[in-house]
């Protein structure tokens, strides 16, 4: 097979471009699907409305023009009859293409059709006419140039010769399915004769998938089971003293959970737990609880957490409870300074910090533990895989628990998480009042900042978020320097206003998130840095512009940072468009039920922060979609695994020892 240097055409800046893309080998290019797939028919222009899609070919009637807009943008106006029809076609950033439109050529045109004005809004042109009969045109992501045409020429090359590629699905499985040949199927993914070769081609590329998955799944479910875990022999007695003296109480889900926690540490087998949660359920104090048991046998717990935000509102918490125990806790982020990490490091590694708290610093390599017993990794999918495995490695057998306030639907967490143990946790803590959520649309922002100033003057703070930092000519959503002028305009002469955003330092983001727990800041305006875990209970309403941007898990997420006390809290989403969609939000407040309607409505990628996780880097399987593949996969996997197959398999073997060896 052809080496991405030996394609024709493809030079060191279109390959540094198709790095980009994650295309670092020709096998990667093989792999690198479509993301859908346009059937080139063409249309009745008779039948059409006004602003539908349009595919016509015709000749070119005028000599096209081209107006620059500015640096950036151009548009290229030019005619064609079709049929006897005089159209218009108008395209913007194509200008390149001007001197091979010739008046006469036949060109095919894809776009919006005004009917008004007769005028197609092109966002393709391709020189010749249509197919005679419906062809289908797969759609490719592209970056800085490179588009479909320039990704299928290449692997056009590479299909030219003998393509070299592991097929992973045993051999049975296939005469069973009766799967289309492995390069066969590729060739259709990217080159489509008909419908029903298609299809056949993608189901065979989703069940391989889906299978090396729940293969993964199953066999670290399987060795895990004979892993044992540390020895411990902590009496239930001493949790249930610690659990009386918190200054609150536990809810009955918490309960229940840190009995499967103290179940598990005791028992033999090394734990591996999930811990799902709502925003504000209490997941944190049952990891704190879990710490206590793991400190009560003499070994060291890590807390891993995605923000230094987190990481300092965990460790305030930590002191605070740990206070009365003596138990030395320390926090450990990037911007530790040079001393005070020299003396956490020495501390960890001596034995005298029984509890660390931090970011992904944990797992540096200067970084070493005497007894390292229990990892605690807070909202879990935002850590990639090879990241969680390292603080693992760090001890020689530590339990597991990981915690997520991104609930996700039973189902698809007992396949998705085959591996683990999980635990739910349901009721909220009492006392917790609903927060109450209601839509507006951007002409009613003089009642939104009304809503909002009855809280301030009862002394409470809000958020306000937006979903960009600065200005994007194509865009005109509200964004954080936008929203800072308007809200001076508002309030400025009345409260404090902070900012807070991605691109800031890390000590200014502490410092703005420092000056709004402590009330020196009355509106915080934020993108959404503040998603998770930031907790100030006197934050009473928090206002979402742009709100049919994010997913409704995002948004509970979101709407999550209020309704953290005995106040009663609000949530304004802020949007003039998806009112059915945002309205869910307005009926509920229990996660498990949003994640289950985002993941009806958006699918797995989103829902389960695939794209970060570096978990389940699924190019063409969709869990929701493919829900059915994905069960007869886990169950095959199952069969293979169980019959001891698996171990005759050389391919599949290697495959899952890798996996092995990062779990």
């Amino acid at each position: 097979m052809k080496q991405l240097e030996e394609i024709k055409g493809l030079g060191p800046k279109t390959k540094c471009s198709l790095q980009r893309l994650g295309v670092m080998t020709s096998e990667d290019l093989l792999y690198y699907y479509p993301f859908r797939y346009e059937t080139l028919k063409k249309s009745n222009i008779e039948e059409l409305k006004q602003d539908d899609k349009i595919v016509i070919d015709g000749n070119i009637e005028s000599i096209p023009t081209v107006f620059h807009i500015n640096r950036r943008l151009n548009k290229m106006n030019f005619r064609i009859v079709s049929d006897g029809k005089l159209l218009q076609v108008v395209i913007f950033n194509r200008s390149f293409l001007k001197s091979r439109l010739s008046i006469g050529e036949i060109v095919t045109v894809i776009g919006k059709y005004d009917c008004k004005h007769n005028l197609i809004i092109a966002n393709d042109i391709r020189l010749g006419p249509l197919p005679k009969s419906p062809r289908i045109v797969p759609i490719y992501h592209s970056y800085s140039g490179i588009g479909g045409k320039q990704i299928q020429s290449y692997l056009l090359q590479l299909f030219s010769d003998e393509i070299d590629v592991v097929d992973y699905i045993p051999e049975g499985l296939s005469l069973k399915y009766q799967f289309m040949d492995k390069v066969r199927s590729l060739k259709q993914i990217h080159f489509p004769t008909n419908k029903h070769s298609l299809k056949t081609a993608l189901l065979r590329a989703k069940y391989e998938e889906l299978f090396l998955f729940m293969l993964k799944m199953n066999y670290l479910k399987k060795e895990k089971q004979h892993t044992n875990g540390l020895k411990r022999d902590v009496s239930f007695a001493y949790i249930e003293e610690f659990i009386k003296c918190l200054p609150f109480s536990l809810t009955e889900d918490q309960l229940v959970c840190i009995k499967a926690i103290y179940d598990d540490l005791n028992g033999k087998k090394r734990m591996n737990r999930l811990i799902q949660g709502d925003v504000g359920s209490g997941k944190t104090i049952v990891s704190f609880v879990a710490m206590y048991m793991n400190h009560l046998s003499g070994y060291q717990s890590a807390l891993m957490v995605p923000t230094e935000i987190l990481a300092r509102q965990h460790y305030k918490k930590l002191e605070e409870i740990f206070e009365p125990y003596q138990v030395n806790v320390a926090v450990l982020t990037g911007k530790t300074k040079a001393k005070e990490k020299r003396e956490i490091y020495e501390g960890l590694k001596n034995g005298t910090i029984s509890i660390v708290v931090g970011t992904h610093a944990l797992i540096s390599e200067a970084v070493e533990y005497k007894n390292l017993g229990l990892v605690i990794t807070d909202e879990q999918h935002r850590f990639g895989v090879n990241q969680r495995s390292n603080l693992k490695n760090k001890g020689i057998t530590p339990d597991i628990l990981y915690m997520s306030a991104t609930p996700i639907p039973r189902t698809y967490a007992l396949t998705i998480y085959g591996d683990m143990d999980v635990s739910n946790i349901h009721t909220m803590p009492s006392g917790r009042c609903p927060v109450i959520t209601t839509i507006k649309k951007n002409e009613e922002i003089r009642e939104v900042l009304e809503n909002m100033y009855k809280e301030l003057k009862q002394g409470h703070q809000v958020y306000v978020i937006a979903p960009l930092i600065e200005e994007n000519e194509k865009s005109d959503l509200e964004n954080v320097t936008l929203l800072e002028e308007k809200m001076k305009k508002a309030f400025g002469k009345l409260y404090q206003i902070g900012v807070l955003h991605g691109k800031m330092s890390p000590k200014e983001k502490e410092e703005v998130m420092l000056n709004f727990e402590q009330n020196e800041i009355q509106i915080l305006i934020s993108t959404t840095v503040v998603e998770v875990g930031v907790d100030v209970s006197n934050a009473t309403m928090i206002v979402i512009f742009d709100s049919e941007r994010f997913g409704l898990s995002a948004l509970h997420q979101l709407r999550g940072r209020v309704g953290r006390s005995n106040l009663q809290s609000y949530c304004i989403l802020i949007s003039d468009s998806e009112k059915e969609r945002l309205s869910i939000l307005t009926r509920t407040n229990d996660g498990f039920k949003i994640s289950e309607e985002d993941f009806k409505l958006r699918g797995s990628g989103d829902l389960f922060g695939v794209r970060q996780s570096g978990d389940m880097q699924f190019k063409i399987a969709d869990l929701k979609k493919d829900f059915e593949i994905l069960m007869k996969a886990k169950e095959d996997s199952e069969v293979y695994i169980l019959n001891g197959k698996i171990e005759e398999d050389i391919i599949l073997k290697e495959y899952v020892e890798e996996t092995k060896i990062l779990s």
